[in-house]
């Protein structure tokens, strides 16, 4: 299992440059600076010391820098620089910033001069914004460098956020602001994003740290077609608020200092520290948004507070919200060609002969939806950091952050379809598909679901950076952090009125909304209604990560440096799930054990969806009917085939040169890394009776090469190669077993799925390269292209075994099946190569050509295609495998960003859009043969005005257009789920001082 990529050390060998002066410490270095405008000197003299120096160039517009030579310690050659110039350097936490020098020269009384500029810029100050958003302000003490600057400083492919660009955007979450960077698609829950796609590749490959450690963040979806609990590597970033951040790095290409994992690349985020601001700093907002279906008031608060005393520093930053929820929709829980149903008219031999044909596909049980929802999200991060001098630097990082969803389902579904009168077949992509029918005695279930789930997240990290001479520099962290899912109850009632009403369903208006009614049965009244079943389940699953690094690095000569390190991580993930089902049939039903009839005291009329409104049980008042109002689940109730348990530990160590020279007179920087890692699996659970416990130890090899080269002063071409791996999800690792409980007819086969912990890591050989053009008004025209060869690509196999030989017990049987039923046994299997690859285009532009006052204008854009295939088993369980899309994947997406911006206003307009995705295939599934969504546009609108110097005024709109979003089932593309979530709205107000 040792693999190298040799080509990078080909490459290596194959280059003779000239090495110049690797700046990676404050020793001198050598300059030679012939006189030149002001503006060219500094830019030269950043790239040299590989520092961001930040300007607004109307300050050194017209301004000359005379020739300087010799050795300099950085700061001395600024000032040397600046000693004639009407300017002075600001040092920060990395580079400098270049401001006038204050002049006493007006008086206090004097009336404010106000100067228009044609020019935005180039340095903004980041302060917590209204609603959650940071403000920004031309004047003041700089924060962080802005998200160009970020890039060009990154030796490899990277985007960046800073706060300002979270601050600029109507972002509820984490997620949202990342599907602004290029190559990120993701995925919504509510209205709001979850989990992302980076460059193709599904979120399981994409791997996440928080201030310098890798975590997990799990949460859920209450449905099916969205992956319901997530037990997966996939960060949910739901669980977070944006604002909580001051930096995302979205690190595409590999290098071997880097942790392993993350084959499509890396989310790397950082909160906030006391010296990212210079003095005091206290910053309080406060807003009330609503929502379009929901009608509520949802207040969303924020808070600042960071100070300094000469090497200590403190910060304390707060973010919380509570927001009510709607989706609604139409669903048909998948197609199925269908055999079993008969004509009610005995004499229509036309169309029995037509049922018995096999052909028509039928929607398994279209019903109406409501998902409603009321989220908390709190989110806390604390830092303590001294620095005694640029030498040393110690921080102690604290987060803490909880999701609580307390969620209330009602469903309207047609069961018991099996008596037809007539019905309705249109020729689609080669199917007949049953648009209209009419049936007989078939059945209304209504489904009402109570649930309450929490993520808590929590993270201490101690990081200590140390500057031990001029040539050693050590840097080391050690870390704790605890993901917990729980989802202590989820209670379901159904009701239903049985085999005796007629139902047409029509799809004839909207291929992918279809409407269903009784024309001779009245829904919202109590006759013909009954209890049917009382069901329970709790879901647990809980992660830990514990992290220990150090690294250091060594300048060899002035003209290379060598960077070395060691680290270890343990990774823990368990989980488990309780259940149980059929109340009041159920033997341990307290009281009214088998009584399924119903009261008006026992039943309500629900009025939640604007197409229908139906009767539902009481919930709270039926459980108190049978005596289990106080009915909790406990160990008695586990599902021990779900129980699972599995550890990761990894040591790791890497070597690194760097490299810096000239190539026909311009600057290269490479470095040349390889990494070595040990992971040690132990997985234990019951995949069948008998407890079962699994541990073995892989290695691999992983080679990287990063190379950027300065074409010119504003064009850089990046290049690398690498090979990295991401490990199976959690799932396919686990020892478990779960048995599903879907309803099915007794012609379908039960699905049963399995664990595989001897699962090889999926391996990826990775090309990148980008072309960046710095434009001098500040502005970004790029694109990169990318591509992966993926080797032991893991697919699901399937087999049909009888259910007695599976080893499970009975009780986890689903309704109407025996142990002498066949079941489809599915299990995730290696299997040979996949590839992904790409292009992203990106463009930034401040129309400062336009005249007055359009010259406020800006344009921000990006644009990705992807396209990968991989192979999938036993498809739509024909036996056959197909060659599909890989999951996830959408073959285009873009953001397009309309900004206008002044010193008193601004506002912008932004739409992102995905293309068509798969989710899944389910191998041995004769539903479908792949699963996924349409395209989608979302369109967002943010604007503030600034009231006073320390009061802002901040209006949003989100998902102005209340997206249709659209699941599918079959590459026949049928209507799977159908939901709106609404429009958003927010006011606030962010006070700072």
């Amino acid at each position: 299992m040792f693999r190298l990529l040799s080509p990078c050390f080909a490459l290596t060998a194959a280059v003779n440059l000239s090495v110049l002066a690797e700046p990676a410490s404050p020793a001198q270095q050598h300059f030679d600076l012939p006189a030149q405008p002001l503006s060219s000197a500094l830019l030269q003299f950043a790239r040299q010391v590989n520092q961001p120096l930040l300007f607004d160039p109307a300050l050194v517009t017209g301004l000359q820098a005379p020739a300087i030579q010799g050795p300099f310690l950085p700061e001395q050659l600024l000032a040397e620089l600046l000693r004639e110039q009407p300017l002075q350097a600001m040092p920060r936490a990395q580079g400098w910033l270049i401001k006038a020098r204050p002049t006493p020269k007006m008086p206090q009384a004097a009336a404010p001069t106000t100067t228009v500029s044609t020019t935005k810029p180039e340095v903004e100050v980041i302060a917590i914004r209204g609603s959650g958003h940071l403000s920004d302000a031309s004047t003041g003490p700089l924060l962080w460098p802005e998200r160009l600057v970020l890039k060009r400083q990154a030796l490899g492919v990277q985007d960046s956020l800073v706060a300002k660009d979270i601050a600029d955007f109507p972002d509820l979450n984490l997620a949202d602001s990342l599907q602004r960077v290029p190559g990120v698609s993701i995925s919504r829950e509510a209205g709001e994003g979850r989990q992302i796609s980076l460059r193709g590749l599904g979120p399981d490959f994409t791997r996440v740290q928080l201030n310098g450690m890798e975590v997990l963040g799990t949460s859920s979806s209450p449905m099916d077609s969205r992956g319901a609990v997530s037990r997966s590597r996939a960060f949910d970033f739901n669980i977070f608020a944006s604002e909580l951040f001051q930096q995302i790095d979205v690190t595409k290409s590999y290098s071997a200092r880097q942790d392993e994992g993350g084959i499509a690349g890396t989310v790397n985020l950082r909160t906030a520290r006391p010296f990212d601001y210079q003095g005091p700093r206290a910053v309080v907002s406060a807003q009330l948004g609503s929502n379009s279906l929901t009608h509520s008031t949802d207040p969303r608060l924020a808070l600042l507070l960071s100070d300094s005393w000469a090497d200590l520093g403190a910060l304390l930053s707060v973010a919380y919200s509570n927001r009510a929820t709607k989706e609604y929709g139409s669903n048909t829980t998948r197609w199925r060609r269908e055999t079993g149903k008969k004509a009610a008219d005995a004499g229509d031999t036309e169309l029995q002969a037509l049922l018995d044909s096999g052909e028509l596909w039928f929607p398994r049980g279209h019903r109406y939806s409501v998902w409603q929802n009321d989220q908390n999200r709190l989110g806390i991060t604390a830092a303590l950091h001294y620095k005694p001098g640029d030498d040393f630097s110690l921080v102690l990082d604290l987060m803490h952050g909880t999701l609580k969803n307390k969620l209330s389902e009602h469903h309207m579904a047609v069961k018991d379809n099996t008596t037809v009168n007539s019905l309705v077949w249109r020729q689609h992509n080669g199917d007949k598909e049953v648009v209209y029918a009419d049936y007989q005695n078939a059945s209304w279930r209504n489904e009402n679901r109570q649930d309450y789930n929490e993520s808590v997240f929590n993270q201490l990290s101690l990081t200590a950076d140390w500057r031990l001479n001029d040539d050693w520099q050590l840097s080391g962290m050690l870390g704790h952090s605890a993901s917990d899912y729980e989802q202590p109850w989820v209670n379901k009632l159904n009701i239903e009125a049985s085999k005796t009403v007629n139902i047409i369903t029509d799809f004839t208006q909207d291929a992918f909304y279809g409407r269903s009614y009784s024309p001779d049965f009245d829904l919202t009244s109590l006759d013909g209604y009954r209890v049917k079943d009382l069901y329970f389940q709790s879901n647990f699953i809980y992660s830990d990560f514990d992290t220990a690094k150090l690294n250091l690095r060594y300048r060899l000569t002035d003209q290379m440096a060598l960077s070395f390190g060691a680290n270890y991580k343990k990774f823990s993930n368990s989980g488990y799930e309780r259940m149980a089902q059929d109340f009041p049939a159920n033997a341990a039903t307290p009281q009214n054990q088998g009584v399924k009839t119903l009261s008006a005291d026992r039943v309500r009329l629900f009025s939640g969806h604007p197409d229908q409104s139906w009767l539902v049980g009481d919930l709270n008042r039926i459980l108190s009917f049978y005596g289990l109002q106080h009915f909790v689940l406990t160990d008695q109730h586990l599902m021990k085939n779900s129980a699972y348990d599995l550890t990761e530990q990894t040591q790791a160590f890497y070597l690194m040169p760097h490299y810096q020279a000239l190539l026909a007179g311009n600057v290269l920087k490479m470095d040349l890394g390889l990494r070595y890692f040990s992971t040690e699996l132990r997985s234990q659970g019951y995949p069948a009776s008998e407890l079962v416990s699994l541990q073995r130890r892989y290695d691999y090899y992983l080679p990287s090469l990063n190379l950027a080269y300065e074409l010119t002063d504003h064009l850089i071409w990046r290049a690398g190669l690498s090979q990295n791996i991401t490990r199976p999800s959690l799932t396919d690792m686990s020892l478990s077993a779960t048995v599903s409980q879907t309803s099915q007819s007794e012609a379908d086969y039960g699905q049963v799925s399995r664990g595989n912990p001897n699962l090889n890591a999926f391996e990826a050989d990775n090309l990148d390269m980008a072309l960046e053009y710095y434009l001098a008004g500040g502005g970004l025209a790029s694109v990169a292209l990318f591509y992966k060869d993926i080797h032991n690509f893991i697919v699901t196999g399937t087999q049909q075994v009888r259910y007695s030989e599976l080893g499970l017990p009975a009780e986890l049987l689903p309704k109407g099946k025996t142990v002498n039923d066949i079941f489809n046994l599915s299990s995730p299997q290696n299997a040979g190569s996949s590839s992904v690859k790409g292009v992203e285009l990106a463009l930034q532009r401040d129309f400062d050509f336009l005249p007055a006052p359009f010259h406020q204008l800006g344009l921000m854009a990006n644009y990705s295609w992807a396209d990968g295939e991989t192979l999938y088993r036993n498809v739509q369980n024909s036996g056959k495998d197909e060659i599909k899309a890989l999951p996830g994947l959408s073959k285009q997406s873009y953001n397009v960003t309309l900004y206008y911006e002044s010193a008193q206003w601004g506002a912008r307009v932004s739409a992102a859009h995905r293309s068509r995705y798969i989710t899944a295939v389910e191998s041995g599934s004769a539903d479908d043969d792949e699963r996924g969504y349409h395209a989608s546009t979302t369109l967002d609108f943010s604007a503030f005005y600034r009231l006073s110097d320390q009061l802002k005024l901040n209006i949003e709109g989100m998902n102005l257009t209340n997206l249709r979003d659209e699941s599918y089932s079959d590459s026949s593309d049928r209507a799977y789920n159908t939901t709106f979530s609404g429009r958003t709205y927010m006011i606030g107000l962010t006070a700072e001082f």
